[in-house]
C-alpha cells in the first residue's frame, strides 16, 4: 500500500485510498454481517471485533480500532496488499462485458473472512435471499455468540464457535430461521469439532480444498466455491448463483447451458486465475442492474 496510514483517536485513517468503495464491497454478496448506517457508513463484525467504515473524500476512516489491529487484522481482511488496479486492467482486456462490470463495481475487494463462519453462512445461503441470510446469522450470533460490546447503541455479538453449535438440538437452532438447513449446520459443526478447523484448507490447492468442503452436509458446488473464495482465499473459482447464471446467459452462453457446472467451467476458462474476482464484478453488475431478470 502506498497510502499514508495514521491512527487518530479511536480510528485508523488511510489517506487517498484507491480501489475501495464500501457500498461495492459490502453489497456484492460476499458478506452478511455488514450493515449500512443512516449516515451511509457501514458497521461490521469480524474476528470478534466491531468496526465502522466510511469514506470522506478519498480517505478511508476505520472507526473503533487502532493501528495494531489494523496491521494484524484489517489490512489482510480488506485484501489491501492486492493490486486491484492491475487486476481491473487485466480483466477489462477480456471483453466489453467484463469491462462494463469492472467500471460499474470498480471499488470491490474480496474480503478474507473466517472460514468457519463462511462455511455456515453459505450453507444458510442455499435457496435463500440476502436479507433472510443476514437476519438468520444475526439471530444465531445474538443467541449463541459472545457479546463483544455495545456500539452505536446496539449490542454486538461474535459468530458462535463450532462447539456451541454442535451441542444444540435442531429445534433450538431452527428458532433462528435456519429451516431445512438446520441439520446441515449442526452436522457441519460436529464435523469441525471432531476433525478440526478448515483453515488448513488455505494451504492446499483449490481442487483438493473443494473436494474436502463437499464432504460437509449441505455443501454443493456453488456453496463450496463461495467458501473457497470468501473464506479460504482461493480466487481461482467461479461460483454460479441465479444472478451469475443470468448474466452469463445474457452475454456469454445465450442460455445454451442449463447445467450450472457447465457455466462454471465457461467462467473459469474465460477468467482463469482471476475467476473469483471477475465473478464478483459480474454478480454486482447483474444484480444492481437487473440483468436477465424476468419482467
Amino acid at each position: 500500500m502506498k497510502s499514508r496510514i495514521i491512527e487518530k483517536g479511536n480510528s485508523v485513517i488511510i489517506e487517498n485510498i484507491e480501489d475501495f468503495i464500501p457500498k461495492h464491497i459490502f453489497e456484492c454478496g460476499q458478506c452478511f454481517r455488514w450493515n449500512e448506517e443512516e449516515d451511509k457508513s457501514y458497521t461490521g463484525i469480524a474476528y470478534g471485533k466491531v468496526i465502522n467504515i466510511r469514506l470522506e473524500n478519498n480517505d478511508l476512516i476505520i472507526d473503533n480500532t487502532n493501528l495494531e489491529d489494523f496491521n494484524s487484522i484489517w489490512k489482510n481482511y480488506f485484501d489491501l496488499n492486492r493490486d486491484y488496479g492491475k487486476i481491473k486492467e487485466e480483466l477489462s482486456t477480456i471483453d466489453e462485458i467484463i469491462k462494463k462490470s469492472v467500471d460499474f463495481g470498480y471499488g470491490i475487494r474480496i474480503l478474507k473472512q473466517e472460514p468457519w463462519e463462511m462455511l455456515i453462512s453459505f450453507i444458510i445461503s442455499a435457496r435463500n435471499s440476502i436479507p433472510n441470510i443476514k437476519r438468520t446469522i444475526e439471530k444465531i450470533s445474538a443467541k449463541y455468540g459472545e457479546e463483544i460490546e455495545e456500539y452505536r447503541g446496539k449490542k454486538r455479538y461474535a459468530f458462535p464457535k463450532p462447539e456451541i453449535i454442535a451441542g444444540l438440538e435442531e429445534e433450538e437452532l431452527r428458532e433462528c430461521g435456519t429451516s431445512f438447513r438446520t441439520k446441515y449446520i449442526i452436522s457441519s459443526a460436529k464435523k469441525i469439532v471432531e476433525e478440526g478447523s478448515i483453515d488448513i484448507l488455505k494451504s492446499v490447492d483449490t481442487d483438493e480444498a473443494r473436494a474436502k468442503l463437499i464432504e460437509f452436509s449441505g455443501v454443493g458446488p456453488k456453496v463450496s466455491d463461495c467458501i473457497l473464495l470468501f473464506g479460504l482465499e482461493k480466487i481461482d473459482v467461479f461460483p454460479v448463483d441465479i444472478w451469475v447464471q443470468r448474466v452469463m446467459d445474457e452475454f456469454y452462453t445465450e442460455g445454451k447451458y442449463k447445467n450450472l457446472e457447465k457455466i462454471r467451467e465457461y467462467g473459469l476458462n474465460l477468467f482463469g486465475e482471476l475467476s473469483g474476482i471477475g465473478q464478483q464484478y459480474l454478480f454486482y453488475y447483474a444484480r444492481e442492474n437487473g440483468i436477465g431478470k424476468k419482467k
